[in-house]
């Protein structure tokens, strides 16, 4: 079967099962008794649709948007009336997200590259002429002005109270991951920009660390929170940069269902990000600053990388 054949004949069915769901809301009972009938026939030819496309184009974007639609029909259609709230949030962290992640993991990839590739320049360019910093960033010759001084000024976390700096620490990370997130909407190129300008500077300070024999005093701030708080900006930039190519590349879907197809899933990875965020401010706060020693903080980063990667790649696998 052709795909291009396969959504031309249907595609009109599935935009009108679309537009009753959302018609519908919270309550069907918005809907009329023909309207009703007609959400019902549409519901299962969607569902029957999704069958085919699960048999003949695995591969294809239209399995997640009719897997979404007609997930949004069972929703609509078998609601119950008590809450639910415990098992939604269960079905989202056992099922939803690490299976998300894995359909989407080139676009991760790619952001991670994105990261990485600047990083590996501001490194090797400050470690060769530490002065070329502010060429590279306005005002990054102040913080390698303050690693050529020995000053570790991280340890300020300690000084004004780390339950206050636990708070903003999230708050600034959540921050980065969100614009990264909503970078999309601008065709990728603030994604771009607050990957690349994130991995450049971070490059530019462990260079300069190597270059001033600071770097034991570097990692071992990094090192506890870095494998966490680095996965989830890639995360959310590579779910940025779904959306981004959603409009620029819709394939044989419209500009609109691409992007709806996308961002659903964009979605579910950035509200699967908050929690890890939270728990990277925590260690950020309360163990990168301390007094611990290096391999601890070594032994704090594998175990949380180590979990959240195996989560991501074995948990809700059928």
């Amino acid at each position: 079967m052709r795909p291009d054949e396969f959504i031309t004949r249907r595609r009109d069915n599935w935009e009108r099962l679309e537009q009753l769901l959302t018609r519908a809301g919270a309550s069907l009972a918005s809907l009329s008794a023909d309207e009703l009938r007609e959400l019902g026939r549409l519901y299962r030819q969607a569902a029957a649709d999704l069958a085919i496309a699960r048999r003949d184009l695995p591969q294809h974007p239209i399995v997640a948007f009719l897997n979404n639609l007609v997930a949004r029909g069972h929703g609509a259609i078998y609601r119950e009336s008590g809450p639910g709230g415990a098992t939604h949030l269960r079905t989202f962290f056992t099922s939803a997200l690490p299976r998300t992640f894995r359909a989407t993991w080139v676009a991760t990839l790619i952001a991670f590259l994105i990261f990485f590739i600047p990083a590996l320049i501001g490194y090797i360019t400050t470690w060769r002429d530490p002065e070329i910093a502010g060429s590279f960033i306005p005002g990054a010759e102040r913080v390698v002005a303050e690693v050529a001084a020995g000053n570790e000024w991280w340890l300020r976390i300690n000084e004004q109270g780390r339950s206050i700096a636990s708070a903003e620490i999230m708050t600034n990370n959540i921050g980065v991951a969100f614009r990264a997130f909503a970078g999309g909407i601008t065709l990728g190129i603030y994604t771009l920009y607050i990957l690349a300008f994130n991995g450049l500077f971070i490059g530019i300070i462990a260079g300069a660390a190597h270059r001033f024999n600071f770097a034991t005093n570097l990692w071992g701030f990094i090192a506890a929170h870095g494998a966490i708080e680095l996965s989830v900006i890639f995360i959310a930039g590579g779910a940025g940069l779904q959306m981004s190519w959603a409009i620029l590349r819709p394939g044989l879907l419209t500009r609109r269902t691409a992007l709806v197809v996308a961002a659903r899933r964009a979605l579910v990875l950035i509200l699967g990000c908050i929690p890890l965020l939270i728990l990277a401010g925590l260690i950020e706060a309360f163990i990168s600053p301390s007094a611990l020693p290096l391999a601890v903080k070594f032994a704090v980063s594998a175990t949380t990388g180590a979990g959240l990667w195996f989560y991501l790649l074995a948990v809700g696998r059928e």
